[in-house]
């Protein structure tokens, strides 16, 4: 007869090597569900000023202002692996000796699935729920909200500010050219390895590349003091943050 602490050895190594194989078929089987990702983004304004892009800049340099559109359909990036999307912009410009290119992101977000929202809680197996709200005001709430919240992966943005200035190891942009905006994401699973963006009209097995991903060309304009339009006033040195604040007193 095998003792207590032998027994309990042999049920925990069984259950490790259960879950060792579920785990490794779960992050199989996403390999054959199909992802076809769908983006469109455009540029909306460029500024590019002379000044201090962050508060710990030692120096001031020329940096852009880039704000955009963005359209995008992730949603077939989300299936039952898929904890959360990391979504990104990237602007990218030819370097000034023109032999390679330069990338700077201007905008991130992450997207959390549906299951990240309401995570399982072994304790509610042993505990007794609270009771459901049952007033007006909390279903107009609860009916609102998932108005504004569209399905995870669905994105729409309009005239959106970058969270991050381009700069340049130059320290001058102004009249690049064939300057472009790009968006990429990353998919990180529960289980499996990282999966990368794939080009548009890239195949991989049921995965396509994201389509209509890239914005047309533009190119950067001179150096301003002052953005066209009804665009927030920039001085030299000012950053675009602080001249709104001044703008809104």
């Amino acid at each position: 007869m095998h003792s207590t602490l032998v027994r309990a050895q042999n049920v925990f190594g069984f259950f490790t090597t259960v879950a060792f194989c579920t785990a490794i078929l779960t992050a199989l089987s996403v390999v054959f569900t199909t992802q076809e990702p769908s983006a469109k983004i455009e540029l909306r304004n460029v500024q590019v000023v002379k000044g201090r892009p962050h508060y710990y800049s030692p120096k001031k340099e020329e940096y852009a202002h880039i704000k955009f559109d963005l359209d995008a359909d992730f949603t077939s990036l989300f299936n039952w692996n898929t904890k959360q999307l990391f979504v990104w912009v990237v602007a990218t410009y030819p370097s000034p000796d023109a032999s390679s290119l330069s990338q700077a992101v201007i905008w991130d977000t992450i997207i959390n699935s549906h299951s990240q929202s309401h995570p399982f809680n072994p304790l509610q197996l042993f505990t007794k729920p609270p009771p459901a709200k049952k007033s007006s005001k909390a279903k107009k709430q609860s009916a609102k909200k998932q108005e504004l919240d569209p399905e995870p992966g669905i994105l729409r943005l309009k005239n959106t500010k970058p969270k991050y200035q381009v700069t340049d190891i130059s320290g001058i942009l102004s009249e690049r050219t064939n300057v472009t905006l790009e968006i990429g994401w990353n998919v990180q699973p529960w289980v499996g390895a990282l999966t990368w963006t794939l080009g548009e009209g890239q195949v991989l097995g049921r995965w396509k590349g994201v389509q209509g991903g890239k914005s047309k060309a533009f190119d950067m304009p001179p150096l301003k003091k002052k953005s066209v339009g009804s665009e927030t006033v920039v001085s030299s040195g000012e950053t675009p943050q602080a001249a709104e604040a001044s703008a809104v007193i």
